[in-house]
């Protein structure tokens, strides 16, 4: 993982920001981003005042108009429409009940019609009753539909690139071979189990960092051999990890290089305690990808200029943290997360009457991010 400063503490990372007029330096090991966007100001003067010649009547300002169906808003309704709506307004009732707010009618409005009406109208009186309500969600689970809250995992604006050279060195140290077979196994826990992207896969989003930068050493005739010398390595390396792996023998044996580890010093310890998180997160969540509640955030399609961090991009295996080729990478990442205006985060929607649906927590991706920092932190400290 990247950090903002050089201090390992988790909490000290730069805010990711809106596009700015400047692109802003990056510090330490992060990619930070710019100051928020300056906003288009309204013109302090009014237009010229026109009113009718004759004397109208005011009395439709008193009407209220009902909203238009907004084609977003429809669900995936199918012949289980009826259980739909039962679902939806047992929940309406209770999150009535719960906020002491008496709901609209909207039962013999038309289906789906009716459903949207009554989530405009309990938002609109949540707003009104609760402090600091933002937004009420619909959501469906494999069971049931209900009325939910958002909630969010931030990530912070962290970079998490895991190192794989520190791994490979720590296989050719006869001083610390057997910390670099425990850390395989977690290396193989969090790319075979948990997904984490690797730079040598063609699917992943810094592999075309990579050989971007490769076409262009390979253009300039000016350029340093220490530049072609970074790329091979990093390419040689990163293949010879990725075969390790791969290989399910490092699963297999995880439990037991866990038991049979001897913790001699400091860095001893650091590792085991590491292996050992990665391990219980292997048994809790033995099929879970750290992508499982990823979500995307809504963009407006009418601008073209606003993109979004995806999680595959600032969740990656690379190659390492020093050199030529990492600091132009670092900056080519920088510079293009400077034009995006939002960020994939673990999302998840849970109900606001009360209820609970099992297993729909974020307790995953919070051990998960907490277990990236420490191996980060681990990777970058050794010599």
């Amino acid at each position: 993982m990247i950090y903002g400063t050089q201090n390992n503490s988790r909490n000290n990372y730069v805010t990711y920001g809106q596009k700015g007029e400047n692109t802003s330096q990056t510090i330490g090991k992060i990619c930070s981003m710019d100051a928020n966007t300056e906003r288009c100001k309204r013109d302090s003067e009014r237009q010229t005042a026109i009113s009718t010649s004759f004397d109208a009547s005011n009395s439709f300002l008193k009407c209220q108009f009902l909203p238009k169906l907004n084609a977003k808003e429809g669900l995936q309704f199918d012949y289980k429409a009826k259980r739909t709506v039962r679902d939806f307004y047992k929940s309406l009732t209770k999150t009535a009940s719960k906020f002491n707010i008496n709901p609209l009618s909207t039962i013999n409005y038309p289906f789906p019609y009716n459903i949207s009406l009554g989530i405009w109208d309990m938002q609109t009186k949540l707003k009104e009753n609760v402090a600091d309500w933002e937004n009420l969600h619909i959501a469906q689970s494999k069971r049931k539909t209900y009325l939910a809250s958002k909630q969010v995992h931030y990530t912070g604006s962290s970079l998490y690139y895991i190192p794989v050279i520190p791994l490979y060195k720590m296989i050719k140290d006869p001083e610390r071979k057997r910390n670099a077979r425990l850390l395989l196994s977690v290396f193989s826990y969090l790319h075979s189990i948990a997904n984490v992207p690797y730079y040598r896969n063609e699917s992943s989003y810094l592999y075309y960092h990579y050989e971007m930068h490769r076409e262009w050493v390979e253009q300039d005739e000016e350029e340093e051999e220490d530049a072609m010398g970074d790329i091979v390595k990093a390419e040689i390396i990163g293949d010879s990890i990725l075969k390790k792996l791969q290989n399910p023998f490092n699963l297999n044996v995880f439990e037991q290089r866990l038991r049979l580890f001897n913790k001699v010093d400091d860095f001893d310890r650091d590792c085991w305690m590491i292996a050992n998180e990665a391990y219980a997160l292997y048994n809790a969540y033995p099929k879970e990808s750290i992508f499982r509640n990823s979500l995307i955030p809504e963009i407006n399609p009418y601008d073209d200029d606003e993109r979004i961090i995806r999680m595959d991009q600032y969740i990656s295996f690379y190659a390492e943290d020093k050199g030529w080729l990492y600091n132009n990478i670092k900056e080519t990442v920088n510079n293009e997360f400077n034009e995006c205006s939002q960020i994939e985060v673990p999302t998840i929607f849970t109900p606001i009457d009360g209820s609970r649906i099992a297993g729909y927590t974020l307790d995953f991706e919070k051990r998960f991010f907490n277990l990236l920092c420490d191996l980060c932190t681990l990777l970058y400290d050794y010599k």
